[in-house]
């Protein structure tokens, strides 16, 4: 269940950009689903790279500020292991940073992780429905404009484990999930705070206790 908190005083309604139909919701939503095809991989890999180049000029880093208030607001703290998947060229990590030392980032795009600067966090090149990675054994996951693997989310992330989600241009996002949908794609029962920041909106995902 979601508590939804008041939105941060800077939040403000984003302007129109991606609609219901847009080609990136229509794959975020079915990836939530269970449907993650090798065409998929593909399709979205392929997209991401030709857009690396450009993809840091053309985004404000102010965009990525509703991940600091969902740590600072979503009571995300201490000392955890961290893994962001769907890192991109590093801005958002450039906020993880800030919070959080034990870093590391996932992208399936190579072209994206080659034009994040390299001193930010270790990297590597996968895509997220298969992490390399043992059972239970993130403390913190961060998606920021990232498609959902809500069984490998459940698998990776430790018992006590959050996930942090963040949509920096909120519905109007192309990877776009309220904090709802997530909260019921997700396996089992889970616990969550979401609100608004700016033009984005953010979540925050723990297991429910009992």
């Amino acid at each position: 269940m979601i508590t939804h908190l008041d939105p941060h005083p800077s939040a403000t309604e984003p302007p129109e950009f991606a609609g219901e139909d847009h080609p990136m919701r229509v794959i975020t939503r079915s990836a939530a689903a269970g449907e993650w095809t090798e065409k998929s991989i593909s399709d979205v890999g392929a997209l991401f790279d030709a857009m690396a180049p450009e993809w840091s000029a053309g985004r404000s880093a102010d965009r990525y500020e509703p991940l600091a208030d969902a740590f600072a607001r979503g009571e995300v703290g201490g000392d955890p292991r961290v893994v962001e998947l769907g890192s991109g060229t590093g801005l958002g990590t450039r906020v993880i940073r800030r919070f959080f030392d034990d870093v590391v980032v996932m992208d399936l795009s190579l072209e994206m992780l080659r034009h994040a600067p390299g001193d930010l966090a270790p990297q590597v090149n996968t895509d997220a429905s298969m992490l390399p990675l043992p059972d239970r054994s993130v403390d913190l996951l961060v998606l920021v404009n990232m498609i959902l693997f809500p069984e490998e989310v459940d698998r990776v992330l430790a018992p006590d484990g959050t996930l942090t989600w963040v949509n920096t241009v909120a519905e109007q996002t192309p990877i776009h999930l309220s904090a709802d949908d997530v909260d019921q794609a997700l396996p089992g029962e889970w616990t969550g705070v979401a609100s608004r920041y700016g033009i984005g909106t953010w979540s925050v995902h723990r297991r429910a206790i009992g």
